[in-house]
């Protein structure tokens, strides 16, 4: 005898998964845009791999490039910190637009993330080294995460997710 029942699709388990990710993606982003401040009062990474790319360079003139980059890597960290807010959102108030502006907000923080890491300056070095590079990529990892959950289920953000459909489905 076969009897058919009416069932919720847990969909909302990937949009929560998306969340978490999402919260991870924003907790790595804060340490990403606080570490070379971090750098710059303990470890000197910064500073000495300036100073190796160019030692010509008087201390003043490392400072300088040393405080350029904390501008840029701040502006950029501030700019990642209210996408993260605002996808974040957008994905809790189940808006339709929020996969993809989740997804074109991951595109382009992949694509900065990337930049610093490999990005080449005139010393032939990358601008940054290594450990701060790869800071600022670790976010993009969360976002990878929370952009496959979001797209994994198509019916997620479009109402279906939240107990307007229910799909049959037939037990023994």
């Amino acid at each position: 005898m076969t009897q058919t029942e009416r069932t919720p699709m847990p969909e909302t388990t990937h949009t929560r998964g998306a969340i978490g990710a999402m919260y991870t993606g924003l907790g790595l982003t804060v340490i990403a845009t606080a570490a070379p401040y971090a750098d710059r009062a303990t470890t000197h990474l910064l500073a000495d791999h300036v100073r190796a790319g160019y030692p010509a360079y008087s201390q003043a003139r490392v400072d300088s490039a040393v405080s350029t980059y904390l501008v840029l890597l701040s502006v950029i960290g501030v700019l990642g910190i209210l996408a993260w807010s605002t996808a974040t959102w957008a994905v809790t108030a189940g808006r339709r637009w929020a996969r993809p502006a989740s997804t074109a907000l991951f595109v382009l923080g992949t694509g900065t993330g990337l930049i610093g890491l490999l990005t080449k300056d005139t010393s032939g070095a990358t601008g940054l080294p290594p450990g701060l590079g790869w800071a600022g990529v670790a976010p993009c990892l969360a976002g990878a995460l929370a952009i496959t959950l979001l797209w994994r289920n198509p019916r997620d953000l479009t109402g279906a997710g939240h107990g307007h459909h229910t799909p049959e489905r037939t037990t023994a």
